[in-house]
């Protein structure tokens, strides 16, 4: 077992996951793990990385299936008694010119931006070491999304004791609810991506608090932010910044120095806590 720190970041064979990777390369003290669903394509990657110079290790992850977050979960722990940064950056998104129905994106895009991100964090956290950095890449459109939904649904997303297990069953409502046709006059707004969004950032405050209360000693902080409008794959190439722009504020989240009691359990842009 190395007793060397790690850092892992889901989705990082292109967009701002590749450029999280190539800023850990440079600025974090420990290895750097670039993963994809793919191998091809994450090996590909990281011979890209390797041409700049940097020196990125590469394992194989899927956050939709089970099997290959519990390989990759007992591997980091073998390997190096557990995780000292995850970055959990892996998600989907329809585009806006997508004619499939409305409650399929909904059911497909929480299905990986919400629950399989949920369940990665259920079998990393326990394994995240002491000081450790867990970032969860949400969009702006999480504090969009939640501006537009009803007031009802708005306490319960901003609420300090929502658990868990409530907001899984929002989240779930929220697809029957699209899949009935039925979301917006149910207080949901029109986007899957913004719900999906919201939950994670929600979630993230939940996983926070449970850090905070049951491993209090242990200095870990666990934050979600919005990268900002990044040229990417997924947001076209008009958006407005660079994904190595995009990555400034998840490093920074990842990079917080030794001993920092806060930001945690906040949602986090351009390097500033913003309102929830």
């Amino acid at each position: 077992m190395s007793a060397g720190r790690v850092a892992v970041v889901s989705g990082s064979n292109k967009g701002i996951g590749l450029a999280v990777v190539r800023a850990l390369c440079k600025q974090f003290d420990g290895d750097v793990y670039l993963t994809a669903r793919d191998m091809g394509r994450g090996q590909v990657a990281v011979e890209g990385l390797k041409k700049e110079g940097l020196s990125p290790l590469f394992h194989q992850l899927d956050i939709t299936d089970p099997d290959s977050v519990c390989t990759a979960r007992d591997f980091f722990k073998g390997q190096y008694g557990g995780v000292d940064v995850l970055i959990n950056n892996a998600g989907i998104a329809f585009k806006m010119a997508d004619t499939t129905p409305f409650g399929i994106q909904a059911e497909v895009t929480l299905r990986t931006n919400f629950f399989a991100t949920r369940d990665m964090c259920n079998e990393f956290l326990p394994i995240i070491k002491p000081g450790g950095r867990v970032v969860n890449v949400s969009s702006v459109m999480s504090s969009i999304a939640l501006g537009r939904c009803s007031p009802d649904l708005q306490a319960w997303f901003r609420s300090d004791d929502i658990t868990e297990e409530e907001l899984v069953g929002l989240m779930e409502r929220f697809v029957k609810d699209a899949q009935e046709g039925a979301h917006t006059q149910r207080g949901w707004p029109n986007t899957a991506y913004g719900v999906s969004k919201t939950g994670l950032t929600t979630l993230t405050r939940i996983q926070a608090r449970r850090l905070t209360a049951e491993r209090p000693g242990d200095g870990i902080l666990c934050n979600a932010c919005c990268p900002g409008w990044v040229r990417t794959d997924m947001a076209g190439p008009n958006a407005t910044k660079s994904p190595d722009e995009g990555a400034i504020t998840p490093v920074y989240l990842a990079l917080l120095p030794p001993g920092a009691k806060e930001p945690h359990g906040q949602f986090v842009s351009e390097k500033k806590v913003q309102p929830w």
